[in-house]
């Protein structure tokens, strides 16, 4: 299975949507690393490049609402430190185990759950901050 960012995931704000592409860019190489019996290899860096992207990206998303007043800021702000935190315990599983069927299939988990997050709650943000001038 590999990740793509399709039209029914663009945000139509360049920033956000080239950062889901490189999220998705770094879990489809662990997963093409795992398909050819190199996922322990791979780990590390995909982990790294998660917590980095969190930090990154959602401070990001958070400081386009702050400047537009983004009446669903408290939410999406609550989503983005929930999900912070499952990531983190999830990374550290998949740094213990290695790439097992099961972390793999918690870290496609939390990435469906983000896929989610990008079509419904991104996009409304995103249409947001764009027509109130961000």
């Amino acid at each position: 299975m590999s990740y793509e960012l399709t039209q029914d995931l663009l945000t139509g704000y360049q920033l956000i949507d080239s950062q889901h592409k490189q999220l998705f860019e770094a879990v489809n190489r662990l997963m093409d690393a795992c398909a050819q019996g190199k996922g322990r290899d791979q780990i590390q860096d995909t982990v790294k490049f998660l917590s980095d992207y969190v930090t990154r990206h959602f401070g990001d998303e958070e400081r386009l609402q702050t400047r537009t007043n983004y009446p669903g800021y408290t939410g999406h702000k609550q989503f983005h430190e929930s999900y912070r935190n499952q990531l983190a315990q999830s990374a550290q599983v998949l740094l213990q185990e290695g790439p097992t069927v099961k972390t793999l299939g918690e870290l496609n988990r939390m990435v469906a759950v983000l896929v989610t997050h990008i079509r419904t709650e991104d996009k409304r943000m995103a249409r947001y901050v764009q027509e109130h001038g961000a």
